[in-house]
């Protein structure tokens, strides 16, 4: 496959996903309704953000891809960060179990983290682009435990 074709299906693997669990979840979203900590955005944010974040987890991929960059210790970590990522609001969402939601992101937390690094270590550009996944996990994180006190 050519590097140009590669670098969009690099992108659009974790989008397409990623929407696809966001239109199958939309009908169990509670969000409005439950009890949340301070500096909870509203609602319309996450698919934005998550849009935002899908794109540059992509992009990071396509550049290690298309670098040449990637080994299987890679690509497991990346699809196992992008799955866990993507059951969260199952479990979150469809099934509301709360708590095992914080297990859960806590594990995302750990993930991310460690891909970021190894991204970084590969390519400085791969591994920045993962920084606002970090940070909103993080802040996700918060979100999930405040959910979880609060309810």
């Amino acid at each position: 496959m050519n590097k140009t074709l590669e670098f969009i299906k690099s992108i659009l693997i974790p989008v397409v996903i990623g929407g696809i669990v966001g239109f199958l979840i939309s009908n169990f979203i509670d969000y409005e309704i439950i009890n949340k900590p301070p500096s909870s955005p509203p609602e319309i944010i996450f698919p934005i953000i998550w849009t935002i974040l899908y794109i540059l987890m992509g992009i990071s991929y396509g550049i290690l891809k298309t670098k040449n960059l990637i080994d299987s210790e890679t690509n497991m970590l990346y699809y196992t960060q992008l799955l866990v990522n993507v059951t969260w609001p199952i479990v979150f969402f469809v099934f509301k179990w709360r708590f095992i939601s914080i297990i859960w992101i806590i594990l995302l937390l750990i993930l991310v983290a460690y891909m970021t690094i190894k991204f970084y270590r590969k390519n400085k550009i791969a591994g920045l682009l993962q920084i606002p996944y970090m940070i909103w996990t993080i802040f996700a994180t918060y979100l999930t435990i405040g959910v979880y006190v609060l309810n």
